[in-house]
């Protein structure tokens, strides 16, 4: 191995003549420890008699022997990396203090480092202990601390090269930095920074440097110094990387903003969205738009919950794409989304949006193969003089989409105020209904059934009144709608049957042979608790077996056809009856009704206002009552040549104004007493 001078990296004139082996002895001389570092094996390649003596070796054939990477530390073997790496490109040296291990103890010396070529090529490094360092463990213990922290301290010349950078930040920043302002991501962040710094002494902020792994994010806090070599201004830095916890709270702020289905902004965000435009004056003359799916229960029921995720999702899609893009599209839950169109916009320019919103989203939606129809029912309303909160305009828009709603759905309602007085009558009815159910303010009226062929009342359909304290008879369209809407119908319903039932025994009890129908809504009979109630109610003493029929619609027989018959078996095992009511007028999926438990079918009133042109599809429900085993109710019978064309035709039961309108209890038990036979006439 050919030796190199301790002054010089390249042999003089003077000195060629000198054998490899005086060039050792004149080294072995000097009381400076000389020695030879090989970066890649780990192990001194050479040293004179003093670093020998530093490394306490008793010779060099010992020294050499030695393995410096067992108790090397991950930080030092990279910190020797980037030398090795910075010998390759520059003649640079580098002066620190290091603490090496002799025999396992520690030894702080001030090292000069330089690079130097092995014979083989590869890059060695050439070190000069020049000084020993003792007595100064706050030093020591510092220089171990920069020498091993992750955190990246940086000392810049103000426009110049950097004058210090711990391994940490040689690490991270790409080479060579010609200058402090290189390594923002951002200039305008390093304007900032030094006017700050200049201004104040110091600053802290979160930005983006550019680094070895690309550009990071980094908390940076820059102070104003001088060099303590030369005095000029300088800028201490430390940075610490939070790339990942900045990623991390983005990622929480965009989904405590955002819908997880739809990735539309949510209510919460709406809300402050809002907020602000009117801070700013903004929202003056601003529109809302409140949206929601038609009949989206039935599109769950019908397909499956992942076919509704399927249906919002494209609503979503195509709900952004139709607007533009200073519109801000939010959902706010369930099958409900709002619009802000911000700005003035003109009466016909909201409406040509508006078209293309509809046309957009009720488009034909395709989950796997199935094709799924959509409409959205539509609700309008503005910022203006009197509405300038977006509480306030966000409700005026939910009343106008109420009225989409109550108009028949797939349409646009923008809000007056007549509709306002409206909602505010229906919210005083909402509480006034929550009180009464509390109070138990209802009654059953009784409609008559008649059997056409014996012309005997055999029972009766039992239908639920209000008795408003001030009102009187509220009649159910004023309410079972709201009490739908708010959740109210199931302990409504639970009433109805308690009534009902308590009714039908009564009514055994004194010896009458009637029926007695009562309505259950679709949400009553998919209550989990539905099938407890009803035992609970069958097994009252007295209960009348046989005689207590449950209209439900056809949309109750939408879904799992398996799970439901498995229901309806259960219900007809207590000893109730299954009737289908509305029949004709829902989904009839004729293939499944006979595996259905169902003892009737009620024909809606409509097609019988229609007789005799609705002849043919009334003739086909009776034959399919003939083929299930069900007998056939005809609802709405209301003229003496309805009647007739049914009894012509072989309908088993009738029910309407023509036979009696529905009765109170002694109304109907007195039109019972005067319409039933007696003996012997």
């Amino acid at each position: 191995m050919k030796i190199m001078s301790i002054m010089q990296q390249e042999p003089t004139l003077s000195t060629r003549s000198i054998s490899d082996a005086g060039v050792g002895r004149i080294l072995d001389r000097v009381d400076v420890a000389v020695w030879i570092y090989d970066i890649d094996n780990s192990r001194i390649a050479f040293a004179n008699s003093a670093a020998l003596d530093l490394w306490k070796a008793d010779s060099a054939e010992q020294l050499y022997a030695r393995d410096l990477a067992s108790d090397m530390t991950p930080t030092v073997a990279k910190r020797l990396k980037q030398y090795q790496n910075d010998f390759s490109q520059s003649d640079a040296t580098f002066t620190e203090l290091w603490t090496i291990y002799p025999n396992g103890k520690p030894k702080s010396v001030m090292v000069v480092y330089r690079g130097y070529r092995l014979e083989d090529g590869r890059m060695a490094m050439q070190c000069e202990a020049i000084g020993d360092v003792k007595d100064q463990p706050d030093n020591l213990r510092s220089a171990e601390a920069l020498l091993h922290t992750d955190v990246m301290i940086t000392m810049f010349s103000v426009e110049g090269p950097p004058l210090y950078l711990n391994p940490a930040a040689r690490n991270a920043f790409l080479a060579p930095i010609e200058n402090f302002s290189n390594l923002f991501d951002d200039p305008s962040d390093y304007q900032k920074v030094i006017a700050r710094v200049e201004g104040v002494g110091q600053h802290r902020l979160v930005t983006k440097l550019r680094t070895v792994q690309g550009n990071r994010w980094f908390d940076l806090s820059l102070k104003s110094c001088s060099d303590a070599m030369t005095g000029q201004p300088a800028i201490l830095f430390t940075a610490i990387d939070v790339s990942e916890l900045k990623e991390a709270r983005d990622t929480a702020r965009h989904l405590a903003n955002r819908d997880q289905l739809t990735n539309l902004h949510n209510r919460s965000y709406l809300q402050g969205y809002l907020e602000k435009l009117e801070e700013s004056g903004a929202a003056q003359g601003s529109t809302i738009i409140f949206f929601d799916v038609d009949r989206f229960k039935l599109i769950n029921d019908r397909y499956g919950h992942e076919a509704g995720d399927t249906v919002l999702k494209q609503i979503a899609v195509r709900a952004r794409a139709a607007l533009r893009t200073q519109d801000m599209v939010s959902r706010l839950g369930g099958d409900e989304f709002v619009v802000v169109i911000e700005g003035q916009c003109s009466r016909s320019s909201l409406e040509s949006q508006i078209e293309r919103l509809q046309s957009a989203i009720t488009a034909p939606i395709l989950h796997g193969e199935t094709r799924i129809d959509t409409t959205i029912s539509i609700g309008v309303a503005g910022y203006t003089d009197e509405t300038t909160r977006f509480t306030d305009v966000l409700r005026e828009a939910d009343i106008a989409l109420y009225a989409s709603k109550q108009g028949g759905r797939n349409c646009t309602t923008f809000f007056n105020t007549q509709m306002g007085a409206a909602a505010l009558e229906r919210d005083q009815t909402e509480v006034a209904l929550k009180k009464a159910v509390q109070a138990q303010e209802f009654v059953l009226h009784y409609q008559p059934r008649l059997d056409i062929r014996s012309g005997k009342i055999i029972g009766a359909e039992g239908l639920v009144r209000w008795h408003h304290p001030e009102r009187g008879l509220v009649m159910p369209d004023a309410f079972i709608s709201i009490c739908e809407e708010t959740g109210l119908i199931d302990e409504l319903g639970q009433l109805v049957l308690e009534m009902g039932c308590a009714q039908a025994i009564a009514w055994r009890r004194a010896g009458l042979d009637l029926d007695l129908s009562l309505n259950v809504s679709s949400r009553q009979f998919s209550d989990p608790g539905f099938l407890t109630l009803l035992k609970e109610l069958a097994s009252q003493p007295g209960f009348p077996h046989g005689h207590i029929e449950l209209e439900i619609t056809e949309t109750v027989l939408i879904g799992d056809h398996t799970s439901i018959a498995e229901k309806l078996r259960a219900i007809t095992s207590m000893g109730y009856r299954i009737a289908i009511d509305d029949f004709g007028t829902g989904y009839s999926n004729l293939s499944y009704i006979s595996r259905f438990p169902l003892n009737c079918l009620k024909i809606d009133r409509s097609f019988v206002d229609q007789l005799p042109e609705s002849g043919p599809i009334v003739q086909l429900i009776l034959t399919l009552g003939q083929q299930i085993g069900a007998r056939v109710v005809s609802e709405g019978v209301e003229t003496q040549e309805q009647l007739d064309w049914l009894i012509d035709h072989n309908c088993e039961e009738a029910q309407g104004f023509l036979i009696a309108r529905p009765l109170a209890l002694d109304g109907f038990e007195a039109f019972l007493q005067e319409n039933t036979p007696t003996a012997g006439a």
